[in-house]
């Protein structure tokens, strides 16, 4: 299958929080995968190449607004068009 529409540039750093300022939409238009330390992850909330770290949810942790708790995993990061 051939994708013919062009694919905007991946950010460094980049949330899928539609209320996050790193949030950009069109970048949610296509499916995109990140590693981390060579293993690839499913459950990543933001990245950010630069620095080195990703922000996955915590598994029951709650913070006060219902939303779920954010631990940041540290290493090598990778983000591609799958």
């Amino acid at each position: 299958m051939t994708d013919t529409t062009e694919k905007p540039a991946l950010p460094d750093r980049l949330s899928i929080n539609p209320r996050s300022k790193f949030h950009v939409a069109k970048v949610f238009e296509h499916d995109i995968r990140i590693t981390i330390n060579g293993k690839e992850r499913f459950d990543v909330e933001e990245y950010c190449i630069s620095e080195g770290w990703v922000k996955v949810a915590s598994h029951k942790a709650l913070d006060r607004r219902g939303q779920p708790l954010l631990m940041t995993v540290k290493g090598n990061v990778e983000a591609f068009y799958r």
